[in-house]
């Protein structure tokens, strides 16, 4: 399987191709987001701030919006999931709209998050499948607000602030955490994410 990891031009996506190819994928980057239309699978990754990733994406988010609302296959990791939104407190811009509602700051006095928190699963989903308690590695200042609820798959605390940890709409799914650098359960995550997309 390709999986392509969109490129905002601001990080190293080393580790998260590393991480996939771990998983029998393989990685390529691309900074045209019609081209990664053109792969088996896209990830947004969560490297960059909102505005400048949302202006990288706006000249075609008709098509990327299309294709995830048709079924294309996709991943969000951190700004990626909070690119499925429309909108964001961080920055100017608007989102795919994947999903309805906004991007705000964490409720916390230490901001911004850097570590590693539990994940509380909401329901069951293919993307934990079979898989016990888990943790994994954040690391932001902005998290996700979902209009609807039914969408959050996992929710986290960060010391008194609740949110999604983890959103799903058809085959597209977003993770707010870092599963690149997760360790062993965010590989399973991955590979989890690649055994969906081959269906």
């Amino acid at each position: 399987m390709v999986v392509s990891l969109f490129d905002y031009g601001t990080g190293n996506l080393h580790s998260l191709s590393k991480g996939f190819e771990a998983c029998g994928a393989v990685t390529r980057i691309d900074d045209d987001p019609l081209e990664a239309l053109q792969a088996d699978a896209m990830v947004l990754p969560g490297v960059g701030a909102f505005g400048a990733a949302a202006e990288m994406i706006a000249p075609a988010a008709n098509d990327i919006r299309a294709a995830l609302l048709s079924g294309f296959p996709c991943l969000g990791i951190c700004l990626g999931m909070q690119l499925l939104f429309e909108s964001s407190a961080e920055g100017g811009g608007r989102g795919l709209g994947i999903l309805p509602g906004c991007v705000r700051r964490l409720r916390a006095h230490r901001v911004p998050q850097m570590g590693w928190n539990s994940i509380e699963r909401a329901s069951e989903d293919p993307l934990f499948a079979g898989m016990g308690e888990l943790v994994a590695y954040y690391a932001n200042s902005f998290v996700a607000e979902p209009a609807d609820p039914a969408s959050v798959i996992a929710w986290t605390t960060y010391e008194t602030d609740r949110f999604a940890a983890s959103v799903r709409r058809e085959r597209t799914w977003g993770v707010q955490f870092h599963p690149e650098k997760s360790s062993r359960d965010g590989l399973r995550i991955l590979r989890r994410f690649l055994e969906e997309a081959a269906k």
